[in-house]
């Protein structure tokens, strides 16, 4: 995996995620509805756990989102499904607690990751992928320039047990020059 890193603006901070954060992580994750379209159910500190497990053996790079002015962990995001030889790499495993939804806050961590994995990781593509169902989060990466290639069908089991249709979405080095210049 890639090395640990911070990565910020004025308004938030990635970090690596760390096993202390959990509990804190807990005031954000009580709304059910956050986890239809999420693998892992983390209303709990055992499914925060779980989740984060991949992250703790280094399999990914998780981070937490930090509110700068008030020190606030809003939710997580990560690096993962890293090829060096292939320059690719997956952001994903994303949430924000509910009050965090509709203030840029999504858009403003993706721009960070993006601008990373371009710009100091020399990728030559950035993956995203979500549930075909979760049209929100579909919507989001739309907007913010990544393209739709298409779906792979009952790819992951989700939390409700329910196996979802898996559609994939990708900036490629070219297409960043012109999307952070937006």
């Amino acid at each position: 995996m890639i090395k640990p890193v911070h990565l910020e603006n004025d308004q938030i901070l990635l970090r690596p995620i760390l096993e202390q954060d959990f509990s804190l992580l807990l005031a954000q994750t009580q709304d059910k509805a956050l986890w239809e379209y999420f693998t892992y159910d983390l209303s709990t500190l055992i499914g925060i756990r779980d989740w984060a497990q991949p992250a703790m053996n280094g399999e990914r790079l998780q981070f937490v989102v930090v509110d700068k002015k008030s020190g606030v962990l809003m939710g997580s995001t990560a690096f993962g499904n890293y090829s060096a030889r292939d320059q690719r790499i997956e952001i994903g495993w994303t949430w924000l607690g509910r009050d965090f939804h509709g203030k840029g806050i999504n858009r403003e961590m993706k721009y960070l990751m993006l601008s990373y994995a371009f710009e100091n990781l020399g990728m030559q593509r950035v993956e995203i992928k979500t549930d075909v169902l979760n049209i929100p989060a579909r919507r989001a990466v739309e907007k913010m320039g990544f393209v739709e290639e298409g779906v792979l069908r009952s790819h992951t089991l989700l939390s409700t047990g329910r196996r979802r249709n898996t559609i994939y979405y990708s900036v490629l080095a070219e297409e960043w020059e012109l999307l952070k210049k937006k």
